[in-house]
């Protein structure tokens, strides 16, 4: 929008670089162009304000295709005005003297031509597909399709416009239908889901056995290497008893042995004694040979007192005492 200043019977425009001013007095063109500024006065004046700048427009198209199913294309469409003064010449693009804005709405009127022209452009491209066909089309090759028609369209043209560029979205076809469409594919998905589990559900289940087939693999050489343990144990036990028992033989040989020279030296030892005794004996014998019969009884009495119990007193009659004193003066005397 040009800024306007009033004076006293005159007034200043000053434009934008993106704004084409056209300035009328008394039907000739007085001033145009880009960021002009100009002094004017307004009762004589009629200035139009053509934007030169690149705009957007959506548009949405509603169609019926080939297998007569509905089907929503949206798309976005870049324009500028190529010749501005066409344009303003074509459209109402008058400002306000005193504020600068547009009297009315020139840019709805060209939305609502590009629009038309886009709509029958896109419903000339796409009304001889079928839906799949139109939902899998590639969006470049779609707006350089449309771009080409709206190049010949002659509306655009009479009013200046260039198209700079097109863009499609997402073509959308009705709520019910696009359930349907998406129903193969969710289920395709789905049975790949379920296969991926079922597989994973296989696997784990091989896992399973190959774990249950290791630990029956461990098992059962646990258990052989206890039946080695056992039989090992027992052939140690055969050799412990066999070696205990060759040891106590060799204990009981040579306590034997033993035994047999003890009583075999005892039976010297005791020959030994007994000899000794029976040559003492002769020894006493021989010397008692030559020995009185009283001596004999004496040391008979002797070893007799000496085997007797014990004995507290002794009572000698005189009759005893007389006739051993009268023994011993003979003995004497002899």
């Amino acid at each position: 929008m040009p800024t306007i200043t009033t004076y006293p019977f005159t007034r200043h425009l000053r434009a934008t670089s993106t704004s084409h001013i056209e300035h009328l007095a008394n039907g000739r063109v007085r001033h145009q162009g880009a960021g002009t500024a100009f002094w004017f006065r307004p009762l004589s004046a009629a200035i139009s304000e053509v934007p030169v700048d690149d705009r957007e427009h959506e548009v949405l198209v509603r169609l019926r295709t080939a297998d007569l199913q509905g089907v929503t294309v949206p798309c976005t469409i870049t324009y500028r005005f190529a010749d501005p003064g066409l344009a303003a010449r074509r459209v109402d693009f008058s400002i306000d003297l005193r504020k600068g804005f547009w009297l009315g709405r020139p840019l709805e009127v060209v939305g609502a031509m590009i629009h038309g022209a886009a709509a029958a452009a896109i419903t000339a491209a796409l009304s001889d597909r079928e839906l799949v066909a139109i939902l899998r089309l590639d969006p470049a090759e779609l707006s350089a399709t449309v771009a080409r028609w709206l190049e010949t369209d002659g509306r655009l043209a009479a009013i200046g416009i260039e198209v700079v560029g097109i863009r499609f979205a997402p073509s959308r076809p009705d709520p019910d239908v696009e359930r349907a469409l998406q129903t193969p594919t969710r289920e395709t998905i789905q049975q790949d889901a379920d296969k991926a589990t079922f597989e994973r559900r296989a696997l784990a289940v091989e896992r399973e056995a190959a774990i249950g087939e290791n630990e029956l693999a461990n098992q059962i050489e646990l258990a052989r290497r206890q039946q080695d343990l056992i039989a090992q144990r027992g052939v140690n036990a055969r050799r412990e008893a066999e070696d205990a028992a060759a040891a106590d033989a060799i204990a009981a040989q040579a306590q034997a042995s033993r035994t047999l020279a003890v009583a075999q030296a005892q039976a010297a030892a005791d020959e030994a004694i007994g000899h000794a005794a029976a040559e003492t004996e002769r020894a006493k014998l021989a010397a008692y040979e030559n020995t009185t019969r009283d001596v004999l009884v004496a040391l008979a009495l002797k070893e007799v007192a000496a085997n007797l119990p014990e004995v507290g007193q002794i009572v000698l009659t005189p009759d005893v005492v007389t006739g051993l004193i009268g023994r011993l003066v003979d003995q004497t005397r002899r």
